[in-house]
């Protein structure tokens, strides 16, 4: 019985993919759950799976090829049923009659005929046609299939992955050529490079969240002395119990849960003239890749302990180096943080991650004088940031909020007694 290879669900915002890469070929035999072809999208490369055993029958998907959830790849026969059977040889052409003696004609001066190479002659710079895909996405961007040259799809013809690859190569244009239509002419140390299309999407996201929400930043301190301290002293005997490591980072979560439970317009989004509260926390934590900066999410975060926080997080960071974050993991958050302090941040602004409406900024701890019970002292302390949609959460329930975590973490006992 045959099986049908179907383009899995792309997760929120993304309604098409481009067939990337295809890991076997019509005619193989495939193992389930066996890795078949890989699907790009605008966030993630997401690989598509054998859903039975046996042989592949065709391919009804180049490579290059724009697909939409649910659509067919390929098909998967019964082993044995369904192997591609070589191809029949070709009949024998029936032999050219002789041809007719020509008839007699006056004669003629010779005239050199211009001499012709044996054999299929290569008229140089033409290539291979671009897929479907790959035409449009040329189109859009104005690039000839000469720029590009032979491609790497069947039959070289160019597919979607050899345009996106070509437009993410650095402008290589003589310096003499005109500047394109609507561009300033670069100055000499200047380069031009294509954006990727991670980047164009995550730039169009960010810009739709500063048009579409009343979005307003408040500010908070914390001071991380107890949390440094209490990480200090059981550091050790948490890791050999949990064998991961414990950060601060899942001091936040925890501290963001409790603080949304009490503050649920924190937790919500607005659909249309409702507003949706939610009775989980599905926490966003940003990471940056090599490829920019994706969102994966810890679901049912309000039902994990430190260590399932810790395991979790430290496992997304790792599939972000290696490109293997799947697309569902970075779908349905309700709430995100990021930790720029990473990098060294001391403080900003961050932008929400629609259609959520607040994002926990954490940033760079630093040792700073602060008066404490009337005597200055040197502190480690964190400034954070909570941006938020002003349409939904009123200014009150936002300090409030920062105001929480900020007590949580400082005194880190609350979050063990749910107080």
């Amino acid at each position: 019985m045959a099986t049908d290879i179907l383009v899995p669900t792309l997760g929120e915002s993304v309604s098409t993919a481009t067939v990337a890469r295809w890991l076997k070929k019509a005619g193989e035999t495939v193992a389930v759950d066996e890795p078949l072809v890989e699907l790009e999208t605008d966030k993630v490369t997401v690989e598509v799976n054998a859903p039975s055993a046996g042989v592949i029958e065709s391919i009804a998907a180049d490579e290059g090829a724009e697909v939409e959830p649910g659509a067919v790849l390929g098909v998967i026969g019964a082993a044995g049923a369904g192997a591609a059977k070589p191809a029949a040889a070709p009949k024998p052409a029936a032999p050219a009659p002789a041809p007719a003696p020509a008839p007699a004609v006056a004669a003629q001066p010779k005239v050199e005929e211009p001499r012709v190479p044996q054999g299929p002659v290569a008229v140089p710079g033409t290539p291979h046609a671009p897929l479907p895909a790959a035409a449009k996405l040329m189109a859009e961007n104005k690039v000839s299939a000469e720029q590009i040259g032979t491609g790497t799809a069947k039959d070289g013809r160019i597919s979607k992955g050899d345009v996106l690859d070509f437009l993410s190569r650095p402008a290589a244009a003589p310096a003499a050529a005109p500047a394109a239509k609507g561009a300033r002419a670069l100055e000499e140390g200047e380069e031009r490079v294509k954006m990727t299309r991670l980047r164009i999407t995550i730039a169009r996201r960010l810009k739709e969240a500063q048009s579409n929400a009343a979005m307003l930043t408040t500010f908070n301190e914390v001071d991380m002395g107890a949390a440094m301290a209490l990480r200090a002293e059981y550091r050790d005997t948490f890791e050999k119990r949990h064998g991961v490591r414990l950060g601060f980072m899942s001091f936040f979560v925890k501290a963001c849960v409790a603080a949304l439970k009490e503050f649920p317009a924190v937790n919500a989004e607005i659909e249309g003239d409702s507003i949706i509260y939610k009775n989980f926390v599905h926490m966003g934590i940003a990471v940056g890749g090599p490829n920019g900066l994706v969102v994966p999410v810890l679901r049912n975060a309000d039902r994990m302990g430190f260590a399932e926080i810790e395991k979790t997080i430290g496992s997304f960071g790792k599939r972000v180096r290696d490109g293997q974050l799947k697309l569902e993991e970075m779908a349905g958050g309700s709430f995100t943080i990021t930790n720029g302090g990473i990098y060294g941040s001391l403080m900003s602004t961050p932008i929400l991650n629609p259609p959520q409406s607040g994002i926990l900024g954490m940033h760079k701890i630093q040792d700073r004088p602060m008066v404490v019970g009337g005597k200055i002292e040197v502190r480690p302390m964190m400034y954070l940031a909570l941006s938020y949609d002003h349409r939904i959460v009123d200014g009150k329930e936002a300090v409030s909020f920062l105001v929480r975590v900020k007590e949580s973490v400082e005194d880190p006992r609350r979050l063990m007694l749910d107080i």
